[in-house]
Protein backbone atom coordinates (compact mmCIF):
# COMPACT_ATOMS: atom_id res chain seq x y z
CA UNK A 1 0.00 0.00 0.00
CA UNK A 2 3.12 2.20 0.60
CA UNK A 3 3.46 1.54 -3.10
CA UNK A 4 0.22 2.94 -4.30
CA UNK A 5 0.48 5.76 -1.90
CA UNK A 6 3.50 7.51 -3.36
CA UNK A 7 2.86 7.09 -6.70
CA UNK A 8 -0.33 8.55 -6.42
CA UNK A 9 1.42 11.54 -4.32
CA UNK A 10 4.64 11.64 -6.98
CA UNK A 11 1.93 11.86 -10.02
CA UNK A 12 -0.73 14.48 -8.25
CA UNK A 13 2.00 16.87 -6.53
CA UNK A 14 5.25 16.01 -8.70
CA UNK A 15 7.30 16.97 -5.95
CA UNK A 16 10.05 14.39 -4.83
CA UNK A 17 10.49 16.11 -1.39
CA UNK A 18 7.65 14.42 -0.33
CA UNK A 19 7.99 11.35 2.61
CA UNK A 20 6.30 8.40 3.20
CA UNK A 21 6.83 6.39 6.59
CA UNK A 22 4.73 3.50 8.28
CA UNK A 23 3.89 3.04 11.67
CA UNK A 24 2.05 -0.38 12.49
CA UNK A 25 0.60 -0.19 16.21
CA UNK A 26 -2.11 -2.17 17.89
CA UNK A 27 -2.98 -3.12 13.87
CA UNK A 28 -3.89 -0.20 13.02
CA UNK A 29 -1.57 1.11 9.80
CA UNK A 30 -0.58 4.92 9.80
CA UNK A 31 1.08 6.22 7.12
CA UNK A 32 2.42 9.63 7.65
CA UNK A 33 3.69 11.85 4.67
CA UNK A 34 6.15 14.48 5.26
CA UNK A 35 6.14 17.04 2.79
CA UNK A 36 7.66 20.55 2.72
CA UNK A 37 5.37 23.34 3.54
CA UNK A 38 4.42 25.05 0.31
CA UNK A 39 3.17 21.57 -1.06
CA UNK A 40 1.06 20.36 1.86
CA UNK A 41 -2.05 22.75 0.62
CA UNK A 42 -1.77 20.73 -2.85
CA UNK A 43 -1.76 17.13 -0.80
CA UNK A 44 -5.03 18.42 1.35
CA UNK A 45 -6.78 20.08 -1.55
CA UNK A 46 -9.91 22.49 -1.29
CA UNK A 47 -12.22 21.25 1.58
CA UNK A 48 -10.10 18.29 1.84
CA UNK A 49 -10.70 16.75 -1.30
CA UNK A 50 -7.54 15.49 -2.47
CA UNK A 51 -6.47 13.81 0.92
CA UNK A 52 -9.76 11.72 1.27
CA UNK A 53 -10.35 10.69 -2.00
CA UNK A 54 -6.67 9.36 -1.59
CA UNK A 55 -7.80 8.38 1.85
CA UNK A 56 -10.52 6.50 0.18
CA UNK A 57 -8.49 4.55 -2.30
CA UNK A 58 -6.43 3.36 0.30
CA UNK A 59 -8.76 2.37 2.14
CA UNK A 60 -10.42 -0.10 -0.59
CA UNK A 61 -7.13 -1.64 -0.64
CA UNK A 62 -6.89 -2.10 3.00
CA UNK A 63 -10.53 -3.52 3.12
CA UNK A 64 -9.08 -6.01 0.82
CA UNK A 65 -6.27 -6.92 3.09
CA UNK A 66 -8.55 -6.88 6.24
CA UNK A 67 -6.05 -3.68 7.74
CA UNK A 68 -7.01 -0.94 9.33
CA UNK A 69 -5.26 2.30 8.05
CA UNK A 70 -5.25 5.91 9.03
CA UNK A 71 -2.89 8.46 7.07
CA UNK A 72 -1.24 11.67 8.15
CA UNK A 73 -0.48 14.53 6.25
CA UNK A 74 2.86 16.72 7.92
CA UNK A 75 5.22 19.36 7.73
CA UNK A 76 8.94 18.61 6.92
CA UNK A 77 11.17 20.72 9.30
Amino acid sequence: MKEVLEYILENTIGNPDIEVSVDDQDGIITYIISSPKEEVGKIIGKNGRTINSIKNILKIIAIKEEKKIEIEVKEKN
